[in-house]
């Protein structure tokens, strides 16, 4: 199985989701059977590290998130994973419409689906700490029920 994980910049949210679900997958022993990756929408920080504060508010919880470079989405994507999950609407109708005829995806939003409490992963960028506290709060859930899916497709 093949996951993506989007949001806008692929510095804060996505690598973070990315983070924690590589964690959950080698705890389960399922790493080599899951693709993990993120991107994000837009083309701002390609190449960079995440943003310090995530990776800070990662690293409390026990999650390395510094060798993770954020890249963007591209049309090959939609064919190479099975699942590309957004962090909120905006990013999910962008990937709705770069993804037109590029492939088989199933695309949806992440918290939404594995959540269930809110559609979207707030952005922590233009906040404080309390802010990544809570998107990880939210992004270990939703990996948690997504972890549980992974199990019964494999």
């Amino acid at each position: 199985m093949r996951v993506l994980f989007v949001c806008l910049g692929n510095i804060c949210r996505s690598p973070t989701a990315e983070g924690v679900f590589r964690y959950k997958l080698r705890e389960a022993g399922l790493e080599s059977l899951v693709t993990v990756d993120s991107a994000g929408t837009g083309d701002w920080h390609v190449g960079k590290a995440p943003d310090a504060r995530t990776r800070v508010a990662a690293l409390r919880r026990g999650y390395d998130l510094s060798a993770l470079r954020a890249r963007q989405v591209c049309k090959a994507d939609f064919g190479e994973f099975d699942l590309i999950l957004a962090m909120d609407l905006a990013n999910l109708a962008e990937l709705k419409r770069l993804g037109q005829g590029a492939g088989a995806a199933e695309l949806d939003l992440f918290l939404r689906r594995y959540a269930g409490e809110l559609d979207e992963v707030p952005d922590p960028y233009y906040g404080g700490e309390a802010g990544f506290e809570q998107v990880l709060d939210l992004i270990e859930r939703a990996c948690d029920a997504l972890l549980l899916e992974v199990k019964g497709r494999l």
